[in-house]
């Protein structure tokens, strides 16, 4: 075979039987060649099914239209280029993911011209996409691309080193290959890293009037040691941490102490705590040999409990300054609280989050698709929270205080310009028109929900006045 796809739902370490020696070495056998992709799904639509699991591979007899890609992003318009695929082709849809819409995109675009170089291709990809898109593709001629699109959105960094090339979403991938760091770079958006045997070659394929990188990624996704687009992982969350420190409100004493939510908390939290000179300390201890698929299918408490370990001899009688990065849902946060106040016996928790509230869906890659599902926009009349819309969040979860970032501290603390990221989460202003749209579809759905669940309520009440509907 010129190409194969090894892929299955789990995690890398159970997929590639690295608990087994042999026979991971057997994998590594068979899947031996001379370049490779791969690629580890985060699900925001979709199923949890092998059928989903990237790369997806196209089989042809002819080599330069045989290939396989992989894709991290979400196109937002997605739903017109489903329709539009069935409505103008022959081809047939078998999966609710934008993946396969991509795969066939470049299927039809190979089928008109096979000797299409990559360059081109990307050329007439680009425009028919809305929203976060960076690929890695292969074809069985062996020839290689991984691409960014123009808003930058997602991180993608590259390497090269005397005869070895490697590309990753994040730079600490590379330098755990054991890659420089002086030789690991961005690709620049709306650019294409080309291998094709002979030479490696960054090409630009789009223009990019303007930049939209995720601040969510160096808030919470990427991993600390991370550092892209000129803005280190770590130091942005320890800028947050001083943020969060100098606008801290409780009276500070011997009885004082900071706790991070394990585990992207921990650097805004230790940060706060020096500047605060108080001590943070790991009052909350994560489960990290628990599988996922254990605790499927529990309560939320099961799940919170099997998942967070609080140690009283840490908090108790402590006021305790509780640093997590987000709020989306506050669904796992809110049985946390409870859990630090019974099992723990902090006297008081104040929560503390490194970000400001999430008001708004995200449709470029991060799981939170839809208004009601947030927690924020339930308690806040406008884009700016105020103190008593904090305080009642504060009740509803069971905080003594809550206390978020404003929305101006983002950029400062990340360390590029408000008009180089995406905080379309946080301010509800979108950089692609498809994401607009779909806020707005967004916006009218959760209105309609809101009426439906208020004409519930008014019939209920007056029907049965023995029950509390809220």
């Amino acid at each position: 075979e010129l190409l194969r796809t090894y892929k299955d739902v789990g995690t890398v370490t159970e997929v590639f039987r690295l608990n087994h020696k042999a026979k991971f070495k057997s994998i590594m056998r068979d899947l031996e060649g001379p370049a490779a992709i791969g690629h580890v799904r985060y699900a925001t639509c979709g199923k949890d099914d092998r059928s989903y699991a990237q790369p997806f591979e196209r089989h042809h007899i002819a080599k330069s239209k045989w290939f396989s890609f992989a894709f991290n992003g979400q196109l937002a318009n997605y739903p017109e280029l489903r329709e539009e695929i069935l409505a103008t082709t022959d081809f047939h849809l078998t999966r609710e993911t934008d993946t396969e819409v991509i795969n066939h995109l470049i299927s039809h675009e190979l089928s008109l011209n096979g000797e299409i170089s990559a360059l081109e291709l990307l050329q007439r990809l680009a425009p028919r996409l809305d929203g976060s898109w960076n690929l890695v593709y292969l074809n069985a001629r062996g020839q290689m691309f991984v691409s960014r699109d123009p808003l930058g959105i997602r991180p993608l960094c590259y390497a090269v080193q005397g005869p070895l090339f490697a590309a990753a979403s994040e730079s600490v991938a590379l330098t755990h290959l054991g890659f420089d760091e002086e030789n690991v770079h961005n690709v620049p958006p709306g650019c294409a890293v080309i291998v094709d045997g002979k030479s490696v070659r960054l090409e630009r394929f789009a223009e990019s009037p303007r930049k939209a990188h995720c601040f969510f990624e160096w808030i919470y996704f990427a991993n600390a040691g991370s550092a892209f687009d000129d803005a280190g992982v770590y130091l942005s969350r320890k800028r947050l941490g001083e943020e969060l420190a100098r606008r801290e409100t409780v009276p500070i004493a011997d009885d004082v102490i900071v706790v991070p939510v394990p585990d992207t908390a921990k650097a805004a939290a230790d940060s706060m705590a020096y500047q605060l000179g108080v001590p943070s300390l790991e009052g909350l201890i994560r489960n990290r040999y628990i599988g996922r698929t254990f605790i499927e299918g529990r309560n939320r408490a099961d799940k919170v409990r099997m998942k967070y370990t609080p140690l009283p001899e840490i908090m108790d009688g402590k006021r305790v300054l509780l640093v997590d990065d987000s709020i989306v849902r506050a669904t796992t946060l809110k049985e946390l609280l409870a859990l630090l106040k019974r099992r723990g016996r902090a006297k008081e928790v104040h929560v503390r989050i490194a970000c400001p509230p999430i008001i708004a869906p995200c449709f470029y890659g991060i799981d939170m698709s839809t208004v009601s599902e947030l927690f924020a926009p339930h308690y806040m009349a406008g884009n700016q929270i105020t103190p008593e819309e904090e305080q009642r969040m504060a009740e509803e979860i069971g905080a003594d205080s809550l206390r978020y970032l404003p929305v101006e501290s983002l950029a400062e603390c990340v360390g590029l310009p408000a008009h180089q990221l995406c905080q379309a989460c946080v301010t509800a202003q979108y950089p692609t028109a498809a994401g607009t749209n779909l806020y707005q579809l967004a916006l009218e759905k959760a209105q309609q929900r809101r009426s439906e669940s208020c004409e519930g309520t008014c019939q209920q009440s007056t029907s049965d006045s023995t029950r509390i509907y809220v």
